[in-house]
């Protein structure tokens, strides 16, 4: 299907006749995605179809193990058995193939516009190791005399972390960079306590540009949250800390560099000021694609910090999970980990839960494995050399990037003016967006018109109609020019045609939010149970807000 004529992502390109050379494809190239309006998978269940038909029980074998649902305590046996779909092979096999073809992702787009996610490719040699049944057959109520293989990998993996940060522990038990930064937050609590001035260290100062998560943790944990904003620079201001920090003041969470890219220069300074107060810094280095072998957090004086695995390290984000976060802190915090940790005397390994001043456990068993031993497979197929080659080639890319995105009509890079960034770049529209009444989210709807994705910028929107571009190490220089291609298209249809770029996306499956829905949780429904509570099947269609989507659209 042609994706010309105004409604496709590129113009026509002539057919090469018998004898004639294809041409060089032309940029940004036309792309259609396939589109199955296809039901989820409750709506495509039929009564009676089965994919697998398992074998009767054979009757000595059923004489000997009996019912093995008259074992379960009565409480936990099940009236009704479960509403599961009732599906034929070959229909489960077109759902998810179908599914499938209907979404962006680093397998086939160019994603740098995933901004502060840190899309990277990630090695398929990796799921290959963790796929196999020596991995996937564990189970964590092993006695660890059986797995002790996961758990050398696991404890050589913290102490890569550890020199990699300067610090002197890392835990690797929380499933997620937020929950990362919950178990920083709860170990600068319990650090307090510890002294004796809990009560007393009740406000965490953070930065605008830093994760929001960093707020919302420490909000979420009891804690005053502070915000610092920029300097006229861009910057976060140094004489705003002075003036914020106090004997109230139990830590400063930050992310350095920020989420616009831009590395504080006073960064060191910014750790004595709150360590003089008493105070405790932890940095967020979820982001830290653009620093490895560069500089550390210990370096700057922090004295706790987390890495998103799913990030930095290459391990797949997987629609948002399962993630893996590490924790890293000094000895004075170290009591205070997550039990268990991983402990090892030289010559075995073992999981040490008696330790009477952790926080406790931030998540069932020990951490993600899977994500674990891909990322400890990702550091080990790099060596030190090649951890600092990732970030100098990440920043070379981002750079370039910025430079190409600069020369686009209507776009700007607030604060820092004529200064490098490191791995990202926080852009902005603003300019475009009061020219031509094109707004950055329709920027982002016509843009997946071209097979690639786009991503804005957390809440709330400091800088105006914000862009969020992170190339990482993965991308090639084609593949970047690409995608300014993709970007300057778009511009040039915003100001030439305004109106086409309100009317994307023409071809793909992503569409607009129906905000009106998103707004209203009373018409949320995140199951599909609960869909068919709140929105009754009549007539085999749905009377829903949207046929057959809870979410409107």
């Amino acid at each position: 299907m042609s994706a010309s004529g105004g409604h496709g992502a590129g113009g026509s390109t002539p057919a090469a006749g018998p004898g004639l050379p294809v041409g060089p494809k032309p940029m940004p190239r036309r792309f259609h995605q396939a589109r199955w309006d296809e039901p989820i998978v409750f709506e495509l269940s039929v009564p009676g179809a089965r994919g697998v038909l398992p074998p009767e029980t054979e009757p000595a074998v059923a004489d000997i193990v009996g019912d093995p649902a008259a074992a379960l305590p009565p409480g936990i046996r099940r009236e009704t058995p479960p509403a599961l779909p009732e599906l034929s092979q070959v229909h489960v096999l077109r759902h998810y193939d179908r599914l499938s073809q209907e979404t962006l992702g680093v397998d086939l787009n160019i994603d740098v516009g995933q901004g502060t996610c840190t899309m990277k490719y990630s090695p398929k040699v990796n799921d290959q190791l963790v796929r196999s049944h020596r991995l996937a057959d564990l189970h964590p109520l092993q006695d660890p005399s059986t797995i002790q293989g996961i758990l050398e990998i696991m404890w050589r993996l913290e102490r890569m972390l550890a020199e990699i940060s300067g610090m002197d522990r890392v835990s690797l038990q929380t499933g997620a960079g937020s929950a990362a930064i919950w178990a920083n937050v709860s170990m600068i609590r319990a650090y307090h306590a510890a002294r004796g001035d809990g009560a007393l260290r009740d406000e965490v100062i953070t930065t605008i540009f830093s994760h929001p998560s960093n707020a919302a943790c420490a909000k979420t944990a009891g804690y005053r949250v502070i915000t610092l904003y920029p300097d006229a620079d861009g910057y976060p201001d140094l004489g705003a800390l002075r003036a914020a920090v106090s004997e109230r003041t139990a830590a400063l969470l930050i992310t350095n560099p920020e989420d616009t890219g831009i590395f504080n220069p006073r960064i060191e300074e910014f750790v004595r000021v709150v360590h003089h107060v008493g105070g405790l810094a932890s940095y967020d280095q979820a982001n830290a694609n653009g620093i490895l072998g560069i500089t550390r957090a210990r370096d700057a004086g922090f004295d706790l910090c987390h890495f998103n695995l799913h990030k930095t390290f290459s391990t797949p984000h997987a629609c948002g999970g399962p993630a893996a976060g590490a924790c890293g802190v000094t000895d004075a915090i170290a009591p205070f980990l997550p039990r268990p940790t991983v402990e090892t005397d030289g010559t075995r390994y073992w999981l040490d839960d008696d330790r009477p001043a952790s926080i406790g456990k931030v998540r069932p068993w020990y951490g993600v494995a899977p994500n674990l031993v891909r990322a400890y497979a990702w550091i080990m197929s790099l060596g030190a050399d090649g951890l600092r080659s990732v970030a100098e080639t990440a920043v070379l890319n981002n750079n370039y990037l910025m430079a190409k995105v600069l020369e686009i009509r209507g776009a700007s890079a607030p604060y820092a003016a004529g200064k490098r960034r490191i791995e990202q770049v926080r852009y902005s529209w603003d300019e475009l967006a009061r020219d031509t009444g094109v707004h950055t989210e329709e920027i982002g709807a016509r843009v997946v018109d071209f097979g690639a994705h786009y991503w804005m910028s957390h809440h709330p929107y400091v800088v105006p109609e914000p862009m969020t571009l992170e190339p990482t190490e993965s991308y090639s220089r084609e593949d970047l020019d690409e995608h300014v291609a993709i970007l300057r298209t778009v511009a040039a249809e915003a100001y030439a045609d305004p109106d086409h770029v309100h009317g994307a996306p023409y071809a793909s499956t992503v569409h607009r939010i129906d905000q009106e829905t998103l707004d209203d949780p009373e018409r949320w429904a995140v199951t599909w149970r609960a869909y068919r509570r709140k929105y009754p099947i009549a007539g085999g269609a749905a009377t829903g807000p949207s046929a057959g989507s809870p979410a409107g659209g």
